[in-house]
């Protein structure tokens, strides 16, 4: 099936124009911008854009993929995998847990929200902007969410995520033949390979570990959408960091198509 990639060059409602270069010469670009007002209101129309494109490549029986700037932009996908009928596992390899709600969150940064809001916990107005239902917490499947904010982690340990430390354990603990939402944020790589994160954690697996982690998932299930949370273009001198990462998710698409 062949796939078609959105980019959305925004980090919640911070304009990256530098995550649309060199951007496939196929994929679309988001060209919806922010509204005034609170963060949950000022990111629905971009989100209600990648839910639609999502929808309609479904429908038109091709497999959606979203890269942006946050996690928050994995809720439309969800979104739109639903209003096409689907009801996928979801894959979830980060950094961090993503698992805080405002009652948890010492920093009350919604980018650390959106696997909570998923699951159902919290507040649900990014999921009820574009008309997404919450996900059993039994299919979610958590990968390496190795820096927890205290009270994320007990209720990730309270909860039926899935949570696995090593990317091999989670490919054994995926059951086959089952349909699947990839979502990878970036920065589960180590930084000591993609040091360009707004928020980077010492240790994680390598992109060749996580390139093989999609080969793997690839050849047991069938992967209906993928996202991607990227890289902070602003602290990527080189270029190393996009391109590591650009390549990592070229190939997860690749092996779909």
């Amino acid at each position: 099936m062949s796939v078609k990639e959105l980019v959305t060059p925004y980090f919640l409602d911070e304009f990256r124009p530098a995550l649309a270069d060199e951007m496939p010469v196929d994929a679309v670009m988001n060209n919806v911008a922010p509204t005034a007002g609170p963060i949950q209101t000022a990111i629905a129309p971009i989100h209600r854009d990648i839910a639609d494109f999502t929808r309609d490549c479904r429908l038109q029986g091709l497999v959606p993929a979203s890269l942006a700037g946050d996690c928050c932009a994995s809720i439309p996908v969800l979104a739109g995998l639903q209003q096409a009928g689907l009801d996928p596992l979801l894959v979830w390899l980060d950094a961090h847990g993503d698992f805080n709600t405002w009652e948890t969150s010492p920093s009350g940064f919604l980018g650390g929200m959106p696997l909570a809001m998923i699951a159902g916990r919290g507040e649900m107005s990014l999921m009820e902007e574009v008309g997404a239902k919450p996900l059993r917490e039994d299919r979610i499947y958590l990968s390496d969410a190795r820096d927890l904010d205290p009270e994320e982690a007990e209720a990730l340990k309270g909860s039926a995520v899935h949570i696995l430390g090593d990317l091999d354990k989670l490919l054994n603990r995926i059951p086959g033949g089952e349909q699947v939402y990839i979502h990878f944020d970036s920065d589960v790589i180590s930084s000591d390979e993609v040091p360009a994160q707004s928020y980077p954690v010492a240790g994680g697996p390598s992109s060749a570990e996580v390139d093989r982690f999609f080969g793997g998932v690839a050849e047991k299930s069938e992967i209906v959408g993928a996202s991607m949370s990227a890289w902070n273009p602003s602290l990527d001198a080189d270029g190393s960091s996009g391109r590591i990462v650009r390549a990592c998710f070229g190939s997860l698409l690749r092996r779909i198509g």
